[in-house]
């Protein structure tokens, strides 16, 4: 039976989501990618309670999370019964709908239809009556946004969300969607985008600075933007990794080019300054600006989340080193 670490909040920083009553670790963990029907059970439990006694008690999933779609949250309701779910008020879980989980008209997307059918799936896979955050996991321009946010608040009226957020949406979307929640009186937490030192598509929408208007937060994904931003690609493609797996969708051989692996180069002479790894210092510029709230990590091996923890050790970078990183950026 799990044992829990007495000591497992001492080196965890937490931030709160805004003004919200909302803290999160500035490490979350994420179950993409890693939780699927190839991957080994007894691994994936032995990291979700490694990553629990180090302090990271926000776990985040999605109903097409697997492969195949929904097998991440059967997993991870296995996990708790095997010993996490005795710490179930110590935890933030959160999931999402939004994407393609069964065919017809009300198996994707933003309909309140899809919304309630899919969150009521996902509660039974996880053995759970609620989540803390249940998502909207994309905008959707084909439903009015009006029923996507009146399912949303008719979820937490029934008890199953504590928490509603937003991933995938824009600043725009953003202030229209919590426009139409704060009308309805309903506790909007969180937005979760895309974001990495390859991938800044947000700076250039302000999505911190609308997130920080609104008093709410923001958590972000793919900091390591696939595993590319690591010491693995910097002289090749190891056999083991991401970008060699054949069933890996978001990350191909064909990606890890020269130009990569000269940033890589730059980047790491960087990060060995700083006393860090690329992934390390990757992960610490996510969480820089401190209106961003969490990074989800997501990871294979307990050795990668032990490395990933070495982060908060230094999540200050200097003025010099921004530049320094903006410049190899910039430029490659």
């Amino acid at each position: 039976m799990f044992q829990a670490n007495q000591n497992r909040y001492d080196k965890m920083i937490f931030r709160r989501a805004g003004k919200t009553g909302l803290k999160l670790p500035v490490l979350s963990f994420g179950l993409w990618q890693n939780f699927g029907a190839d991957n080994d059970y007894e691994a994936c439990k032995k990291m979700v309670f490694h990553a629990f006694n180090n302090g990271i008690i926000h776990f985040d999933l999605a109903n097409n999370y697997g492969p195949p779609p929904g097998y991440a949250e059967t997993m991870f309701g296995r996990i708790l019964d095997d010993g996490l779910r005795a710490y179930r008020d110590e935890l933030i879980i959160s999931t999402k709908a939004g994407y393609y989980m069964w065919p017809g008209p009300y198996g994707d997307f933003g309909s309140r239809k899809y919304l309630m059918a899919s969150l009521d799936q996902s509660l039974k896979r996880m053995g759970l009556d609620y989540v803390d955050i249940f998502y909207h996991h994309r905008f959707d321009d084909g439903t009015d946004v009006y029923e996507t946010m009146l399912a949303l608040r008719d979820i937490v009226l029934q008890g199953k969300a504590i928490y509603v957020g937003l991933s995938n949406y824009n600043s725009e979307q953003l202030t229209k969607a919590h426009a139409i929640l704060d009308e309805l009186n309903v506790p909007y937490v969180i937005t979760q985008p895309s974001y990495s030192m390859l991938n800044r598509w947000l700076e250039k929408d302000g999505l911190l600075e609308t997130q920080d208007r609104l008093g709410v937060g923001t958590i972000c994904f793919s900091a390591l933007a696939q595993g590319k931003l690591t010491n693995k690609y910097i002289t090749g493609i190891p056999e083991d990794s991401r970008a060699k797996n054949k069933h890996s969708m978001w990350l191909k051989e064909k990606d890890i080019t020269p130009e990569l692996q000269t940033m890589l180069r730059k980047l790491d002479e960087v990060a060995k300054n700083r006393g860090q790894s690329i992934a390390q210092m990757a992960l610490a510029w996510a969480i820089r600006d401190p209106k961003m709230t969490s990074t989800l990590i997501s990871t294979s091996k307990i050795e990668q989340l032990d490395e990933n923890l070495k982060t908060l050790e230094n999540l200050q970078f200097t003025e010099t080193e921004i530049k320094a990183i903006d410049d190899i950026l910039n430029h490659r």
